[in-house]
């Protein structure tokens, strides 16, 4: 049992989103907690008016925390938790101006991610959702040799676009399936992280020698729509595309167009653009495996980021910086 901080214990904590049972608890026992019973999205308006008087705010990729929801919440705001890797649905310059820190959860959901990503490389590449809907609607009439035919994953280049921890851990996971590794990242990484793969100095380069491209780069509007129709293009005819990342990064009308032409064999998503508003034209596709966004969907991962949150702000408040500080 971890011990509770008291110097803590009197704060006030507005929570966005309900968390996992466990999270909730030790939010409770070490805050007074104004929690968003719903569950539903708030607004940055609603967050102002729930949020007003409290010093943490623990929110998730999901709300917008931008610069004039700061301000209508500062002095008071001392800290914004946020229950994600990604940052770029806070406005950190803001958050540096008004003093106001910012804790993340990097590391603990590599392995979740990871996870999640080859069940979208698997079943686009070998057809689940044809395949699902086939058992599930008796149209299945048995095996036959040319049956749902997909692809293999042995022997393909899988190209890593964002070579992180969770870039690194999905690469772990693919050599196991007899993947030859390819990614670009801004720099090339050290050969004790690299492992072998080979570095691709432009996106374009990489997915010249992608077979199966795997989108892990963090979110950032300098990425936005950089899968292009140049770059979807550029890869060899049949490829398979995965998107773990942001749904941005993706332009819709280009993926969607190569998915109907056939140059790219199948997709697997698990994000989108304006979700839950996901362009409708994926759900008419077949050779597309959808997911809602559940790449850190464990209860152990879900845990595990609730705590380094509550952490860090045990940290923070004992006057120390903790690794998940990110200003």
């Amino acid at each position: 049992m971890r011990s509770v901080s008291h110097t803590t214990q009197l704060e006030i904590a507005y929570v966005c989103r309900r968390m996992p049972p466990d999270v909730e608890a030790a939010m409770q026992a070490r805050f007074t907690v104004n929690l968003n019973e719903s569950d539903a999205l708030l607004s940055s308006t609603a967050i102002a008016d729930h949020a007003r008087g409290a010093t943490v705010l623990f929110v998730t990729a999901t709300e917008r925390i931008d610069g004039e929801l700061l301000r209508q919440l500062s002095p008071t705001l001392k800290t914004v938790a946020t229950l994600s890797v990604g940052h770029d649905h806070i406005d950190l310059a803001t958050a540096r101006e008004l003093g106001i820190e910012v804790l993340h959860t990097p590391d603990v959901l590599s392995d979740a991610c990871a996870e999640v990503a080859l069940m979208l490389l698997l079943n686009a590449a070998r057809r689940g959702f044809e395949a699902d809907v086939m058992v599930r609607s008796a149209q299945w009439r048995g095996w036959a040799p040319t049956q749902l035919l997909g692809k293999g994953l042995v022997g393909k280049r899988l190209g890593i676009f964002g070579m992180g921890r969770i870039g690194r851990a999905i690469a772990t996971r693919a050599r196991a399936f007899g993947m030859q590794i390819h990614y670009h990242n801004r720099s090339a990484l050290t050969p004790d992280l690299a492992e072998g793969a080979t570095f691709h100095p432009s996106l374009e380069n990489l997915c010249q020698h992608s077979d199966m491209l795997m989108v892990a780069a963090p979110g950032s509007p300098q990425l936005k729509g950089a899968l292009d129709a140049a770059h979807l293009r550029a890869l060899p005819r049949g490829a398979v595309v995965v998107n773990i990342s942001r749904g941005d990064i993706v332009n819709d009308d280009a993926l969607i167009d190569a998915l109907k032409t056939g140059h790219v064999f199948a997709a697997g998503l698990d994000v989108f653009a304006n979700e839950p508003d996901i362009d409708p034209r994926y759900r008419e596709l077949d050779n597309v495996f959808l997911s809602p966004h559940i790449g850190s969907a464990t209860e152990e991962t879900r845990n595990a980021m609730g705590w380094l949150l509550i952490d860090g702000l045990a940290a923070l408040r004992r006057g120390e910086r903790p690794a998940n500080l990110i200003t």
